[in-house]
């Protein structure tokens, strides 16, 4: 009662904003493990099995020849890398906190705040696992080349904002019927391991194949994520604007109905999950 009122400049407001985001990301990626050293270590653990398990599987079903003449590790990591970027996004976004989380009771806390937070750990996380299995890689097996690496880490950024809107849409179902968003969550996910693209080239489809993978904006994200990164390889079958226009439509129908789920939030939802 007796508080003396400060008006906040507009530059105070968004270093707030900015703090409070901050320290809600370090919050978001120290969720999956109480030490932020082991969860980021166990992310790195999970992409390296997932880089050999698909090693293996091209070595044994022999579609090596299929590759992109270079580095066929690197073929394989510009692939997975991409892919788990998208996913995980996908994922912590959905992990996030909705409306009727106790978290909305403390002031400054929005729904915003928590989505920012949850995609900005998700792609801290994911760079610096790439980065470091980059290194190893690189310092361990044979010197890395990248033909252009700010067009491929273009790519990446590209990857994690089309996961952001794919993620937010699954945000705004889920308080309505979290059973199914969760399961379309998890079906979407498990057909990105072969609608993705990361498997194959784009180049060699054939007409009739790509119209089955051309509507997904990561597999031209990944394709051409691959043209940067080799210098022998021209992507003729994917665009890089398309996954732009796509993911700023998914982010803006996500966002209205994230706003109309907020504004009839329930405090028994909570309960449903």
């Amino acid at each position: 009662m007796f508080e003396r009122r400060r008006s906040a400049t507009t530059m105070s407001s968004a270093a707030s904003i900015f703090e409070l985001i901050y320290h809600n990301t370090v919050r978001s990626v120290r969720k999956t493990h109480a030490n932020a050293v082991m969860a980021i270590m166990m992310n790195i653990l999970q992409t390296v099995v997932f880089v050999m398990a698909f090693y293996l599987l091209f070595v044994v079903l022999g579609m090596r020849g299929n590759a992109i003449r270079g580095d066929f590790m690197l073929y394989l990591m510009s692939g997975i890398f991409l892919y788990m970027v998208h996913t995980r996004t996908v994922q912590a976004i959905m992990r996030s906190e909705g409306p009727a989380s106790p978290m909305m009771k403390h002031a400054p806390m929005t729904t915003a705040v928590a989505i920012a937070s949850a995609a900005l750990g998700a792609l801290y996380v994911q760079v610096l696992s790439m980065g470091l299995v980059l290194y190893v890689y690189h310092v361990g097996w044979g010197p890395i080349h990248i033909h252009d690496p700010e067009g491929a880490f273009a790519m990446i950024a590209l990857a994690w904002f089309s996961g952001l809107g794919v993620g937010i849409i699954f945000l705004a179902i889920k308080p309505w019927a979290p059973s199914f968003a969760n399961m379309a969550s998890m079906i979407y996910t498990r057909a990105n391991m072969i609608a993705s693209g990361k498997m194959f080239v784009a180049n060699q489809l054939p007409g009739y194949m790509l119209a089955f993978f051309s509507w997904n904006p990561l597999f031209h994200t990944i394709d051409q994520a691959r043209g940067f990164t080799f210098i022998n390889y021209f992507p003729h079958n994917s665009s890089v604007t398309y996954p732009i226009w796509v993911s700023l439509a998914l982010l803006m129908v996500g966002l209205m109905g994230e706003f109309y789920t907020r504004k009839h939030a329930s405090m028994s939802w909570s309960a449903r999950r």
